[in-house]
């Protein structure tokens, strides 16, 4: 049964509405539209690249579409721009075999080909626990770490283990380096068995310190590596690679708002990234998010009456590569800070979500409390938490004062996807994108029409 509104909370009239708003949403694919559109018509949109200029036009043009009332770009300059090239390995010997490979993020080219011995670190702390100098002079360092094989210890989140394995992503191209290695190899930071690789991470290397070559391989390669050197025989690893970092580029951050009726000033803000990375349609990460977002912010203005605060849809440049475009925002409206009065970001696939956790004060969360019975019905539990910050680029407003809300999704096979050529929209479910959908509109209708101050 659903649960009983308090109506002394939530008027009846209000509750009605988003009830009426909900069930819209569960019967309408809009948001599935959008990133069919995206998907299509601009496809791999990485920060600084022609597909990220194609991506912000196609933004504008979409917030006009779908009737928000202003819609503008903020500009968001990049230090250094990348090209990703082309990627090629082998082992030599003891036994011939082609490697599956991507270059990481931002990694240097090889110069031509590059040979050295594999010297396999099981974990990202192995490597950095080998103490610095030339101990791997000559050598191709190889953490091998697989994310699938991570069991969660008790109270640690189910993210743990991407977390555990980004370590070596973004870290040790330069851990590598100090200790004397000419280039640095991962095991695809993903749970799936597919051959092929995994990218990730912006720049990261250090002033002073060589920068060698990074590179991620498929889990297939990555067992072959280790049952090869379970031989005991030294691997040899040829690698081509021909990315290249380049000069400074420019990108945006891309703003469409539905004006409040009552409160033009007070925003409430729905976030997803707009870059994606460059192998696949960047579908899942982030597509599905600028599709629920837009979507979801679309529904309410469509509404009989437009809401009483105004919707703001964010949508960030250069989340993949650091978080470039928010760390810009809130350079630009730090003083405004004040006037946005709750977050949150889809930044998790097209998944359903399943928890909603609030952070706000402790006012507040009784009329979360309540707000919450509205979306109960998609199969959403309310956490017990009160400590959310938004995720993704969102936290970093969170971090900086505003009031978040972190919608926890059903991961389905996201991390069997994201990041590789296979982020594609045949991955998108559209029953779930339309659940994810209408969960954002229903908590963000009611937050926009009820006089509630969520930092309170």
């Amino acid at each position: 049964p659903p649960l009983e509104i308090d109506y002394s909370i939530i008027s009846k009239t209000i509750t009605n509405n988003a009830i009426a708003l909900r069930e819209r949403a569960l019967s309408d694919n809009l948001s599935v539209d959008i990133v069919e559109s995206l998907t299509t018509e601009v496809g791999p949109r990485r920060m600084g690249t022609d597909g990220d200029q194609r991506a912000i036009s196609w933004a504008l043009e979409k917030f006009k579409e779908l009737g928000f009332d202003r819609f503008w770009t903020e500009e968001v300059l990049l230090d250094r721009g990348w090209v990703r090239g082309e990627a090629k390995a082998e082992i030599l010997s003891p036994y011939p075999h082609n490697i599956v490979m991507t270059a990481l993020g931002y990694s240097v080219g090889t110069n031509g080909d590059l040979v050295g011995e594999i010297v396999e670190f099981k974990t990202f702390a192995e490597l950095e626990a080998l103490p610095e100098g030339n101990n791997l002079k000559g050598k191709i360092a190889f953490v091998s770490y697989s994310m699938s094989d991570f069991k969660p210890q008790p109270g640690q989140p189910l993210m743990g283990g991407y977390s555990e394995g980004t370590k070596a992503r973004s870290r040790g191209h330069v851990t590598a380096a100090k200790r004397g290695a000419e280039a640095l190899i991962i095991r695809s930071v993903g749970t799936d068995n597919n051959r092929y690789a995994h990218t990730g991470s912006g720049y990261g290397y250090e002033e002073g310190v060589k920068r060698i070559p990074a590179a991620a391989i498929s889990a297939p390669d990555a067992i072959l590596i280790q049952n090869i050197l379970k031989r005991e025989t030294p691997v040899i690893m040829k690698m081509n690679m021909t990315s290249e970092i380049t000069g400074p580029k420019k990108g945006a951050n891309i703003i469409g708002e539905i004006t409040g009726r009552e409160h033009s000033d007070q925003y409430l803000v729905l976030g997803a990234h707009i870059d994606s990375w460059d192998e696949g349609t960047g579908a899942l990460d982030d597509g599905a998010g600028v599709g629920a977002m837009m979507a979801a912010a679309a529904f309410i203005g469509q509404m009989e009456n437009r809401p009483k605060r105004s919707l703001r849809v964010l949508l960030f440049a250069g989340e993949e590569i650091g978080l470039y475009g928010v760390n810009d925002y809130l350079k630009k409206h730090k003083d405004a800070l004040g006037k946005h009065v709750l977050g949150a970001e889809a930044d998790g696939g097209g998944g359903r979500v399943h928890t909603l956790i609030p952070g706000v004060g402790s006012t507040a969360l009784l009329v979360i409390n309540e707000m919450h019975k509205l979306i109960a019905p998609l199969g959403i539990v309310l956490s017990e938490e009160n400590n959310a910050k938004g995720g993704s680029d969102m936290g970093v407003l969170g971090e900086a004062g505003m009031p978040a809300l972190n919608f926890s999704q059903n991961s389905n096979d996201y991390f069997k996807y994201h990041h590789t050529p296979n982020d594609t929209f045949d991955k998108i479910i559209a029953e779930d994108m339309r659940y994810l959908t209408a969960a954002y509109s229903t908590i963000f209708y009611l937050a926009a029409e009820m006089p509630v101050d969520f930092r309170q």
